[in-house]
């Protein structure tokens, strides 16, 4: 039980404090702030991805919009002093926020509530405050169990999600103050493709791009505290070294098979079941840390048996454990873009395989395959040229599919190989013409 004298707190530290600056975030502008559906808007995303801060200009749009703050409330409650906090404890916030705004009860108000996840129960007071309340909520969290299809049947179908991920190439320019337009000079050029190499390897953690000359400490500490808390805490799991492992063996980005894992661990001696393994992998994606992409077949019980491939959620955790992996990066980045388009993998994005031939992302809609993608660090050299041509060729024909794009470091053009067409496009202007 949390005494009032420290909600009433909490509610009036949040009036008095100012908003910090704020970079424009591009999932801002897809957000309705008064939605008329009866539904909560659910943030969600990895730690350290800005969540709290997306909050923060949201709050910032209302108040541009003539909203007083009065009207609304944030809390985050990792707050040491919102420890021992349960859903009754929700209840009795809202009663202590209306009691010092009383004028709030005649009117409508907005409710950010960061990190609700660590409240058990907290559907059922989301739930409350939408049907009896006149309330906009917004709530975020670092777990997929936010998601309206993963959370409690009381509050199923009652939730609006978006996905935050670390800053984008377009946010990692606008933080930076670097414009973009259709015509550069060679100086503008050379700036944006310096920009660029530091975001291909560094990635777009906040604090990673706000503080660069700190980059590999930081992105240790995002490590560590992805391990730690999000898994080791949340999941009380007591083996380390296993998800340590397990983490190292993930980010280099290869296909993931929980056999050979299992296997792996086996012949270092360490004891852990087949069924942890699994669940750990269900783990690292259920914190938006890896996504496994499946193989693509028409039948949804092989693709679901296939072995996935496994992306990372940026770049600097890739740099931070392995280093300077361009063909990896590279093709991390493309699945990101895709990821924020708000394509869903193994629903919408898979890869394909076809006679040891394999295309990086197969585009789906509906019972159509759209387009057809290949990463290709180097596409000057023949062998390496030759080989992703060919696959898309291959997959071309037995899908049907005749949009064929392969991005590249550098390369731009078009190129026609039996009767298919093949657009190559530079990763950098890839990211930035993608809408």
């Amino acid at each position: 039980m949390i005494e009032k004298e420290i909600l009433s707190e909490m509610i009036l530290d949040y009036q008095k404090n100012i908003l910090p600056p704020l970079v424009e975030r591009e999932l801002q502008n897809h957000i309705d702030l008064e939605i008329p559906l009866n539904r909560a808007i659910a943030i969600l995303g990895p730690r350290r991805s800005g969540k709290t801060f997306f909050l923060y200009s949201l709050l910032k749009k209302l108040i541009r919009k003539g909203i007083k703050k009065e009207r609304t409330l944030y809390i985050n409650f990792e707050n040491p002093r919102l420890v021992a906090m349960d859903c009754k404890d929700l209840t009795s916030l809202l009663d202590t926020f209306y009691e010092i705004y009383p004028e709030n009860k005649k009117q409508k108000i907005w409710l950010f509530l960061d990190e609700i996840q660590v409240i058990e129960n907290w559907e059922i007071f989301i739930r409350d405050v939408l049907d009896k309340r006149k309330a906009f909520v917004f709530i975020s969290g670092s777990s997929s169990k936010l998601l309206s299809r993963e959370i409690a049947t009381s509050l199923r179908g009652r939730t609006l999600d978006y996905l935050i991920l670390p800053f984008s190439f377009k946010e990692y320019l606008r933080l930076k103050n670097i414009n973009y337009k259709k015509y550069l000079s060679s100086e503008e050029k050379a700036n944006l493709l310096n920009a660029f190499r530091k975001y291909f390897s560094w990635g777009g953690y906040p604090e990673v791009l706000l503080y660069p000359q700190e980059s590999k400490r930081l992105i240790n500490e995002i490590i560590e505290v992805t391990i730690y808390r999000d898994l080791m805490e949340r999941h009380k799991i007591r083996n380390l070294k296993v998800i340590k492992l397990m983490f190292n063996y993930l980010i280099k980005g290869r296909a993931f098979s929980v056999h050979k894992f299992y296997n792996f661990l086996k012949s270092l001696n360490i004891k852990v079941s087949k069924n942890s393994v699994y669940n750990y992998l269900e783990y690292f994606n259920d914190a938006f840390i890896f996504f496994p992409l499946r193989r693509f077949s028409w039948s949804l019980k092989n693709a679901e048996q296939s072995i996935p491939k496994i992306y990372s959620v940026d770049n600097g955790l890739i740099e931070g454990i392995v280093g300077e992996n361009k063909s990896s990066k590279l093709e991390n980045l493309v699945f990101l873009s895709l990821l924020r388009k708000g394509l869903k993998p193994n629903e919408e994005i898979f890869y394909y395989l076809s006679n040891n031939e394999e295309v990086d992302f197969l585009i789906k809609k509906g019972r159509k395959i759209i387009t057809l993608i290949q990463s290709c660090f180097d596409s000057s050299d023949y062998q390496t040229k030759e080989r992703e041509t060919k696959a898309l060729i291959r997959a071309s024909k037995e899908l049907n599919c005749s949009h064929l794009l392969i991005i590249t470091s550098n390369d731009e053009g078009e190129e026609k190989i039996k009767d298919k067409k093949i657009k190559y496009i530079p990763l950098w202007k890839w990211l930035l013409n993608s809408k």
